[in-house]
């Protein structure tokens, strides 16, 4: 056998053993579950200004649950408070942030991706996308529900 055929024999053994085995093989889905973003399925409010999907959990009832949020450009929310701690990573965008009742955009600071906020029970905040398509993904406890600063 000749060089060049012993190092073609080699690198298809190779690309063989070092493969992955398996690929396209089914998971255990009660031993580990996912979602590819494919399978992510987006929700429009109904206002239009953001879309979320929920990947565990209900965030309407009493438990646990993580969901997105994909906030569209020019968008924010007026300021709210929530009845329990949330937790937040910035996944793509840049999350824009203010505390208080006085609503102001030009106040906000921003939270670029690979941020990490939490909203703590109780305090007054709005938040929101400017000049970009913004996805954040929450944690928290239900039920989720956000009270309007006024109604205070």
């Amino acid at each position: 056998m000749s060089t060049r055929t012993r190092i073609l024999c080699l690198v298809v053994l190779a690309v063989v053993l070092v493969a992955p085995s398996g690929y396209g093989a089914d998971i255990d889905r009660t031993a580990v579950d996912f979602k590819t973003p494919a399978e992510i399925k987006w929700v429009r409010n109904a206002a239009g200004t953001n879309e979320s999907a929920v990947l565990f959990g209900d965030p309407s009832k009493a438990g646990p649950y993580v969901m997105r949020v994909k906030w569209f450009p020019g968008n924010m929310s007026r300021p709210h408070f929530h009845p329990n701690d949330r937790f937040f990573v910035v996944l793509s965008g840049t999350w824009w942030m203010g505390t208080g009742e006085k609503f102001d955009p030009e106040s906000t600071v921003p939270a670029p991706a690979g941020s990490y906020v939490i909203h703590y029970a109780g305090k007054v905040h709005y938040d929101g996308a400017k000049d970009e398509e913004t996805i954040i993904q929450v944690w928290g406890m239900g039920p989720a529900t956000a009270t309007p600063a006024e109604k205070r």
